[in-house]
């Protein structure tokens, strides 16, 4: 298997598209999208994704020195895993998307878009999980990293984002985000239309969206910046014991409480084009208007994430968060 992001840029399907080395099977199973099983017994199942927004190229980065180390035998396949760069089209134009956001396209969000290559390859993606996840061990733990890059700077510069699940999640799974050094971790109270919400929802996965610094093109990356969310990653795929926190301060817990969504024309986010993500209010501070009515901040403090007024009308255009201090 030649490199796992440059045969996904150049648009080519590898010759043969499956193959044996090093312990594991692997199938190119669609662009950008490759299975991998051990021959072994396997007890987890893993979902690593990056690329949903094209633009976001260090966790591509990331995952393809990840793949490129597990083809060389320099890292052992202890898990049943699927590496799926999201939006390739997107990836090869340097663009966050091309037609509509990608990860506002599942869980039946796809519907409320008009038809393009991105719908389509978001109703592929959906089905390539479901049968991954259905074609395994119905014994094994279902894991879900979607890794991403912030459009803003951010007063947290790693933090992870847990879709709503009815079920709780796996523990391991919340220490493996604790292992990566993430600076803060919000929770979702309804469910969305992500990429991460869809396995936690229709395939019982532990999922999770990381936010791993800002968007930069192709090489321009610091990999080194995510060395914890790296070192984690690899031992969840080599099924080996998690490296300890190396930061000292705790993770930071947040609930989402409300979005800001855009409905007209007229919305505006008094909030500068330059605040970071986690700013925040105080309350009754003014958020938004819009058709003359007014947001105003509802509880003691909120910190906004994602502001981002200009979005499509009906897409949200910030979420609102509480924190969580376990008083």
């Amino acid at each position: 298997m030649q490199d796992f992001l440059a045969m996904t840029l150049s648009g080519q399907f590898p010759e043969p598209q499956q193959g044996q080395q090093h312990g594991f099977a692997w199938h190119w199973l669609a662009e950008g999208v490759l299975e991998l099983t051990p021959v072994q017994d396997y007890h987890k199942v893993v979902v690593l994704s990056a690329g949903i927004h094209g633009n976001e190229t260090a966790p591509i980065e990331l995952l393809n020195q990840l793949c490129a180390d597990l083809f060389a035998g320099k890292l052992v396949l202890q898990v049943r895993l699927l590496i799926i760069f999201g939006n390739p089209e997107a990836m090869r134009q340097g663009q966050r998307y091309l037609n509509a956001d990608l990860n506002r396209m599942f869980m039946g969000g796809v519907s409320e878009f008009t038809e393009s290559a991105e719908t389509a390859r978001a109703k592929g993606l959906e089905q390539l999980v479901q049968q991954f996840m259905q074609h395994s061990d119905p014994q094994a733990i279902r894991l879900h990293y979607d890794l991403h890059t912030a459009i803003r700077a951010s007063r947290f510069p790693t933090f992870g984002l847990l879709p709503y699940k009815s079920e709780p999640f796996d523990p391991e799974f919340l220490s493996s985000l604790e292992a990566a050094d993430l600076d803060a971790l919000v929770h979702h109270q309804s469910l969305g239309r992500t990429f991460s919400q869809l396995t936690a929802e229709t395939c019982q996965a532990s999922s999770c969206t990381l936010e791993l610094g800002k968007a930069l093109p192709f090489g321009c990356n610091d990999l080194s910046q995510f060395q914890a969310t790296d070192t984690m990653l690899r031992s969840v795929v080599a099924n080996q014991p998690l490296p300890p926190r190396g930061k000292t301060s705790a993770m930071r817990q947040f609930q989402v409480q409300y979005s800001l969504l855009k409905q007209h024309d007229d919305f505006k986010l008094y909030l500068s084009d330059d605040a970071p993500n986690f700013t925040v209010f105080e309350q009754g501070e003014l958020l938004c208007t819009q058709q003359q009515q007014e947001t105003r901040v509802q509880h003691t403090q909120e910190w906004i994430l994602f502001p981002n007024p200009n979005v499509q009308k009906g897409l949200r255009a910030g979420l609102m968060l509480t924190e969580d201090t376990g008083a």
